[in-house]
């Protein structure tokens, strides 16, 4: 193995190729500033290669599906309509391809390098790096930012390792449709892959430990999933502990539960984990570059995600960030912004919380559990458009739907949350906003109702975030 004899400098090193990292090495790489860029495996991080674009794909699909099942009621006659898996991912993988294209053309057109390696730290602000021929270098970077993601949570519960369960990696990649899918977890990703593989035409289970699906939005939008769930035929287990799984995923597996009706045997044939995620943190030695980390190895970071090693940032979910795409954007606004003397900070920003189930369900900033618990005093108001905002707690949370089979709406009313002095501290819009809830809530102007005094509502210029395009599929 060959190994450089000096440490190369650059301007900025960047460590992770995700949202965050590559707007960061674009846009310093234009700036002048010598710039590279290290990434293990997926170039653009996880969001173009195996998750957020690949998964609307595949749900597009699956929302495709669903049309030709209810072809009639439209007053369109099809003679057959089968789902052809292999086609599905043909469809995704050529776009996932053409993702990566556009990525290493946008690096090559910047002038950022990028390197293909695992980074080590070996000391302050420098790392090792391994290309595939063996050649070894160290690079120092004078400003370091870190962009390293987290990968999915396989909790520890017997049997459950054994049984090789697939993560959203694995799942998004099937080439087959599972028979009979259990779903373990109650979270976004688990209810958009529910939902998706079920209108493929698989029977699925999910099985939630809490009182609710979506454990963190309020409980009548959890009521409304649950029984969007339940009308497409998804049976769901709440309440309910796995004690133990048997068999493998894939061919043949069991979950043995308690829950309120006591013991129960869930049997299927695959088996998906959706139920958090762990940051890539481990094993690349931050300790040597005096980077702290908390309990559960995210990032310690400031108010303008500055760590506890000077020189060194870090963005994105490593960092402890919503896990949303337009978040780790909203981050590299935040760090650029103060690299160049500015003041920004992740305080007090507006984040769209996004769920693309179908129909799909956001809101902006806490809603009325969280605000509850925040102590802010609230009594609904009725609400006409998105005109209403608050930077401490602005809410928005739509369900929307043609009308189903009986001609009626499973949507929670529209309202807003005020409270005495009248602040609006969000809304819920029903199902006749149109016609994307998750653009719509991010779209809100951020103005006080008539009579309401201007100090009740952020100044102009509020950080917001913008969640994907719904329609980019």
């Amino acid at each position: 193995m060959s190994v450089t004899e000096s440490t190369e400098n650059y301007d900025i090193l960047v460590v992770g190729s995700g949202e965050a990292g590559k707007c960061l090495a674009w846009t310093t790489t234009a700036e002048g500033h010598r710039t590279a860029v290290v990434e293990r495996k997926l170039i653009g991080g996880s969001c173009p290669n195996v998750a957020c674009l690949p998964s609307k794909n595949i749900i597009h699909s699956a929302k495709v599906r669903s049309f030709t099942r209810r072809a009639a009621e439209f007053g369109v006659e099809l003679e057959s309509a089968a789902t052809n898996m292999k086609g599905v991912q043909a469809r995704k993988r050529a776009m996932v391809e053409d993702l990566r294209q556009l990525h290493l053309d946008r690096y090559q057109a910047s002038g950022a390098e990028l390197i293909m390696s695992e980074a080590r730290f070996v000391c302050e602000r420098s790392v090792d790096v391994e290309a595939a021929d063996g050649c070894k270098r160290r690079i120092r970077g004078e400003r370091v930012f870190l962009d390293l993601g987290t990968y999915a949570t396989v909790p520890d519960v017997p049997g459950l390792a054994a049984a090789r369960p697939m993560t959203h990696v694995e799942l998004l990649d099937l080439d087959r449709l599972p028979e009979d899918l259990i779903v373990i977890g109650g979270g976004f990703v688990a209810l958009e892959l529910a939902q998706a593989v079920r209108r493929f035409g698989a029977r699925v289970t999910v099985i939630e430990y809490g009182p609710q699906l979506a454990s963190r939005e309020d409980a009548d939008v959890a009521a409304a999933i649950l029984d969007l769930f339940r009308d497409e035929g998804i049976t769901v287990h709440l309440r309910t502990r796995i004690r133990r799984v048997d068999g493998e995923s894939g061919r043949d597996v069991l979950v043995i539960t308690d829950g309120p009706d006591g013991e129960c045997v869930i049997d299927g044939t695959d088996l998906l984990v959706g139920v958090g995620r762990t940051p890539n943190t481990g094993g690349i030695g931050l300790e040597r570059a005096g980077v702290k980390l908390t309990d559960t190895g995210y990032i310690v970071v400031d108010e303008r995600l500055a760590t506890t090693a000077a020189g060194v940032w870090a963005m994105g979910e490593c960092a402890g960030s919503p896990h949303f795409t337009h978040v780790a954007f909203d981050d590299f606004r935040v760090v650029h912004d103060n690299l160049h003397g500015g003041s920004s900070t992740t305080t007090g920003r507006l984040l769209a919380y996004c769920l693309y189930t179908d129909p799909e369900l956001a809101r902006v900033g806490c809603n009325e559990t969280q605000a509850g618990h925040r102590g802010i005093g609230y009594r609904p108001h009725p609400a006409d458009g998105c005109r209403s905002a608050n930077q401490d707690a602005v809410r928005a949370a739509w369900i929307h739907e043609d009308a189903d089979r009986r001609g009626q709406r499973r949507d929670p009313r529209i309202h807003r949350v005020r409270d005495r002095s009248q602040r609006t501290h969000g809304r819920r819009p029903d199902g006749n906003d149109r016609p994307h809830p998750v653009h719509g809530t991010a779209q809100c102007d951020i103005r006080p109702p008539h009579g309401s005094r201007r100090t009740h509502f952020p100044t102009e210029g509020t950080p917001r975030t913008h969640p994907r395009s719904t329609l980019i599929l």
